[in-house]
């Protein structure tokens, strides 16, 4: 009879747990939020669409997070983050809601409703109007290809191209700093 208790206990536990673990907030209310600071700030949005299981979304995220670049993102944005495709990591339940219908409004979608793949970066105004995205335009039918994570030299040129479109006072100082960290961390 103890056994049944204590396994018993132990099963409530780990359900309850499960029942009560943290849900992604709605991309609705994260824009939302990015939005508002934004606003209060006078800066910009820097949108990641990412997934847990995404080798490259964790590159992004080391990215913005070095001691090097950090401080000069964050003095010209407002990062917020959105969980999509998390289907394919086997854990839906990290999406969050509303995510992929964002990533297709903002171009991380084509035509036929196939994801171009994650990270997707969109820099938005303070009113949530995009600027530019991870989509570098290519000749052919696609148009476009998302760079993801700038690895590669023109992936990096692209990503600095749309820095330079959202923050063309971004100071030489500065886009060199940013350059250079992503030229020695390509992946």
């Amino acid at each position: 009879m103890r056994k049944f208790q204590i396994a018993l206990t132990l099963f409530v536990a780990l359900f309850g747990c499960a029942l009560f673990a943290q849900k992604p907030a709605p991309a609705d209310r994260v824009l939302e939020n990015a939005k508002s600071q934004a606003a209060q700030q006078r800066k910009l949005i820097f949108l990641v669409f990412g997934a847990s299981w995404c080798g490259p979304c964790h590159m992004q995220d080391a990215f913005m997070a070095a001691p090097e670049t950090r401080p000069i993102l964050e003095k010209y944005f407002v990062p917020a983050k959105l969980n999509v495709e998390e289907e394919v990591g086997k854990h839906p339940e990290r999406n969050s809601p509303g995510g992929e219908e964002l990533l297709a409004r903002f171009g991380g979608v084509d035509a036929r409703g196939k994801s171009g793949g994650v990270p997707f970066l969109v820099l938005l105004d303070a009113s949530g109007d995009p600027i530019v995205n991870s989509n570098r335009p290519v000749k052919g039918p696609a148009g476009s290809v998302n760079i993801g994570y700038p690895s590669a030299p023109e992936e990096i040129d692209w990503f600095m191209s749309m820095l330079n479109k959202a923050v063309p006072t971004m100071t030489a100082d500065e886009t060199r700093t940013i350059d250079s960290w992503l030229k020695k961390h390509h992946g």
